[in-house]
């Protein structure tokens, strides 16, 4: 207990010092969004009143704590777009939409990695040495050492041009949800599975590898524990430690970094929502995506954390 509370303080620390660096980031770049919307034509007086409506004649100290204080009670902030439709319209309700498609590809990408790397990982750590283990691993870190596009623009040859059994976009239509038409989803999956499994899969092989030749793996299968349950419960319980910190990574990968397989497959992401907002300047949608975004990269580095210890025992009796 003690161990998750010093690592829930260190990660609502690390959150303040980004929300400083994000918003100052943001800041000092150049221009503004009133500048961006009314365009080069603008008179003076046009810009000081929509810099007034927008609030960003303010003191910046003041607009920190406006803009922290509304994302502590949950609100993101209002979207330039509301200033263009003369509607407000909110970042949540500007970027909800994107949220749930970016997380729908994100959580079916990453219960397929899990899968995949613990199946393959243990396999190939079973048979190391054999043909087995150097098939596979050829086969996971051929694709694992090639850029997203170069790996995406592989499928889209293979699934669309050669076999035509898979469209070359994901777009989806306003309204509708990913898995209305899961088609869609294939190749964007593909792609990530594709530059991840390798890496997750070799960690947790590693690990079998280990736990095999470890003395409490020797004593269960001298006191005539099956070599199965030996294997399940013993040996790829303590190689998913490593495992696990290797696909917390990824899922940190899949929180921010689905961005250039988004742009490629022209799926309606958070990624594209938020190069689409520092496009126009829309300063408070990129810093309250950004917080977004980080809280959940930081929840699950510390979740990563947790679940080594409760799976490797011996680990919290030194934390």
């Amino acid at each position: 207990m003690r161990y998750a509370l010093r690592r829930c303080a260190a990660g609502l620390a690390t959150l303040a010092v980004l929300s400083v660096l994000v918003f100052v980031a943001t800041s000092v770049l150049p221009g503004d969004a009133a500048s961006a919307l009314l365009g080069r034509n603008a008179t003076k007086e046009a810009l000081s009143a929509l810099h007034h409506d927008m609030g960003l004649d303010r003191p910046l100290l003041v607009q920190y704590a406006d803009w922290m204080g509304g994302l502590l009670h949950g609100d993101l902030g209002r979207s330039v777009t509301g200033y263009v439709s003369g509607e407000p319209v909110g970042v949540w309700e500007q970027i909800s939409g994107k949220l749930a498609n970016s997380l729908t590809l994100a959580v079916v990408s990453f219960a397929l990695i899990v899968l995949a790397s613990v199946v393959l990982g243990g396999y190939v750590g079973l048979k190391a040495g054999r043909w087995q283990d150097h098939l596979l691993s050829t086969l996971t870190l051929v694709p694992s050492a090639l850029p997203e596009f170069v790996l995406g623009a592989l499928l889209l040859g293979v699934f669309f041009t050669w076999l035509d059994v898979l469209p070359p976009v994901s777009l989806i239509e306003p309204g509708a949800a990913p898995w209305d038409e899961p088609a869609l989803l294939v190749l964007p999956v593909l792609t990530v599975l594709g530059v991840t499994v390798g890496a997750a899969a070799r960690m947790i092989r590693a690990g079998m590898l280990d736990a095999l030749k470890a003395e409490f793996v020797a004593a269960a299968r001298l006191n005539g524990i099956p070599e199965a349950r030996v294997v399940r419960r013993y040996a790829l319980r303590n190689a998913l430690g490593p495992g696990i910190q290797v696909l917390a990574l990824i899922a940190q990968y899949l929180v921010g970094g689905l961005l250039v397989v988004e742009a490629m497959f022209g799926y309606p992401g958070i990624g594209k929502e938020l190069v689409d907002a520092v496009i126009i300047h829309d300063n408070t949608e990129v810093r309250s995506i950004t917080m977004v975004l980080a809280c959940a990269y930081v929840g699950l580095a510390i979740l990563a954390d947790l679940l080594v210890m409760l799976v490797v025992p011996k680990l919290r009796t030194t934390s």
